[in-house]
């Protein structure tokens, strides 16, 4: 994989510069934030792959937040879980523990799509996918 900037960021970004006060203006949008949830129907545990400041994570779930840079780590609000350090290419949990796994405005981030795509796989071979890019208004995902 290549270089991780200072703060740990992936990809092509150094959040520990720009994102510095990313949650003061990401807000979510409330028609991506129910296609998020129904899309991720009947899971119970989701992993948030590139979970950021937890912008669409689900609090009716169970989830598991994975981010690679520390400012974005620091920037998660106190009712969601803290989030794990780690990237998308290398997951650091063993197959099988969650139902779903979702990854949301970040996969343009990520080294190796290919690599990130077959490690979120290996919970149960099924894959929920969200990514969302220069979005205009929502639409029902595939």
């Amino acid at each position: 994989m290549s270089e991780r900037f200072d703060d740990g960021s992936a990809g092509d970004a150094d959040y520990g510069v720009i994102g510095r006060e990313y949650s003061r203006y990401r807000r979510p949008d409330p028609a991506i934030a129910g296609l998020i949830r129904e899309a991720l129907r009947p899971a119970r545990t989701v992993l948030n792959v590139g979970a950021g400041a937890g912008s669409y994570e689900p609090t009716d779930l169970e989830v598991t937040a994975l981010e690679p840079s520390a400012s974005m780590r620091a920037q998660r609000p106190a009712h969601l879980p803290r989030a794990i350090e780690g990237v998308a290419e290398a997951l650091p949990f063993a197959d099988g523990i969650f139902d779903a796994g979702m990854a949301t405005f970040m996969v343009h981030q990520w080294q190796n799509l290919v690599q990130g795509l077959a490690e979120m796989r290996r919970f149960d071979g099924s894959l929920k996918l969200i990514v969302g890019r220069g979005i205009d208004s929502p639409s029902t995902p595939e």
